[in-house]
């Protein structure tokens, strides 16, 4: 991250490189006239160095603007985005060695090139206000991204995991103890947990966890399932195992503060994870899942009902463990909700490893294609009587798209509740020859061969039994492709 002093600098050097050419002035010229050398106006401009006061005063006399003007944090009018990029909180806080960036060259590219990065800065400025993208937008982002650089699989925090559970007696077979938890998080980190207190806060809803610092109170929705409760107790155990300070204070996803929060969020999430699925014993387990020469639903339930983890604690598990030891590197996680049967369906969770792979998010509120197994199975929950729908189905596709990629999708989906929207968790593997190696049921009949698409609007199927929005987007590119023909037709016109 960029430090207030590196800002500070270069903030300086943009205003006396913008002033220095407004005035006319080379280099050489305006470090004769300060008496410095060409090479320390060099570094100033670039954001390296910065002045004495006695220089400062030098080169305000030169320029003919006053010391304060000089020193002063605004920028010119056409170099403002860069201003308000470089004092933002984003700049500020995004962890850029995390992505291996030199905070340095960074400067160097805006102090370099300020006219062509102020446009840049602009641009993306512009996007996110027509998008009305918030700063925790850019964190999310940058989270997702971070996993994607690792595979989404971190030897340290496995590394963690096993130390803890050696030192506390952890290594028995699923399901995890989740009393042993509670006794760690009250006998060594000195919590009170309370399940109760949030009975009194019905308008919370979704709320399943509340921690207060000051009194080291966990506070536990009512009515939890063991596997809820579980992870719960899991992350709190790994924000003070693994130290991590700065941190979100509730489960749910509330307006961020910094970069640092998602991102020790995220571990404690990894670190509950894999408490609760253990590498090793999940890996052999995974193994035998997808040695079986036939889909089998049952042995995937078999293994909810063994861990005693959510469908969705399960799925982001094994998203962890593909790439390293099965060598599938090529897939794609996503989570769907739907608040009751007139709702929209919202993505609210994606990752994206190896590439961008359809499907991904859209926020152009279009809608997303109903053939796709995460949306079918929730609709499915839905159309069951009540007293008859279980609490949770799943299945698998293999879903075909326009651009000639095709995926296995495995699904889980569970009903929803009075307090909680239904929600469907989808991995999808790529299906390559790699695959067909890993996997020995993929090509079994009883899995659903499906084309795809990405939403209603861009769809090009003809018959599709479920469309739920005329392919707006398909006509309108339609037209456009017609109007240009008929544009070249008459500018080649003899």
């Amino acid at each position: 991250m960029l430090s207030h002093g590196q800002v500070v600098r270069l903030i300086f050097g943009l205003k006396l490189r913008e002033l220095r050419q407004e005035r006319g002035f080379t280099p050489a010229e305006l470090a004769k006239v300060c008496d410095v050398s060409v090479s320390y106006l060099n570094e100033i401009e670039k954001g390296k160095k910065y002045p004495k006061a006695d220089k400062i005063l030098s080169l305000s006399k030169a320029l003919e603007v006053s010391y304060d003007q000089l020193v002063s944090l605004t920028l010119p009018r056409r170099l403002e985005p860069i201003s308000e990029l470089l004092q933002s909180d984003l700049l500020k806080e995004f962890p850029l060695e995390m992505f291996g960036l030199d905070p340095l060259r960074i400067v160097e590219l805006i102090a370099n090139a300020p006219a062509k990065m102020n446009a840049f800065i602009s641009t993306l400025f512009e996007i996110a206000r027509n998008y009305e993208m918030r700063q925790e937008h850019f964190f999310l982002a940058a989270l997702r991204s971070f996993q994607e650089m690792h595979d989404n699989y971190f030897e340290e925090l496995e590394q963690d995991v096993r130390t803890f559970s050696v030192e506390h007696g952890l290594a028995a077979p699923a399901p995890l103890d989740r009393r042993r938890l509670e006794q760690v998080l009250t006998e060594k980190y000195g919590y009170t947990l309370d399940r109760t207190g949030l009975s009194d806060y019905a308008h919370l809803g979704r709320l399943r966890s509340v921690f207060q610092p000051k009194s080291k109170r966990l506070l536990l929705r009512p009515g939890l399932s063991g596997a809820q409760e579980g992870f719960v107790l899991g992350r709190e155990v790994a924000f003070n195992y693994a130290g991590l300070k700065e941190r979100p204070y509730v489960n749910a996803s509330f307006p961020v503060h910094s970069f640092e929060e998602v991102l020790n969020n995220f571990k404690a999430s990894y670190f509950a994870g894999a408490l609760l699925m253990e590498e090793e014993t999940l890996v052999r387990d995974l193994t035998g899942f997808f040695n079986a020469k036939k889909w089998e639903p049952a042995l995937l339930l078999d293994l909810l009902a063994r861990y005693d983890v959510s469908p969705e604690m399960f799925m982001q598990r094994i998203t962890n463990l593909l790439p390293r030891h099965f060598g599938i590197q090529s897939l794609f996680f996503l989570r769907f909700d739907q608040a009751n049967s007139a709702a929209d369906y919202k993505l609210t969770k994606e990752l994206h490893l190896s590439r961008l792979h359809n499907p991904h998010g859209n926020e152009l509120h279009e809608h997303y294609c109903r053939r796709w197994i995460s949306l079918r199975l929730l609709a499915e929950l839905r159309q069951q009587p009540a007293a008859e729908a279980p609490s949770f189905t799943l299945g698998a596709q293999r879903s075909r798209y326009p651009n000639g990629d095709e995926y296995l999708c495995l699904t889980l989906a569970r009903a929803g509740t009075a307090t909680e929207p239904a929600v469907s968790v989808t991995v999808g593997l790529l299906c390559d020859e790699n695959l067909r190696q890993k996997v020995r049921f993929l090509d079994d009949p009883a899995i659903v061969v499906k084309d795809v698409n990405e939403t209603c609007e861009r769809c090009t199927i003809p018959d599709c039994e479920v469309r739920a929005a005329a392919p707006l987007e398909v006509e309108r590119r339609q037209r456009q492709q017609e109007l240009q023909a008929a544009v070249a037709a008459l500018v080649n016109e003899v």
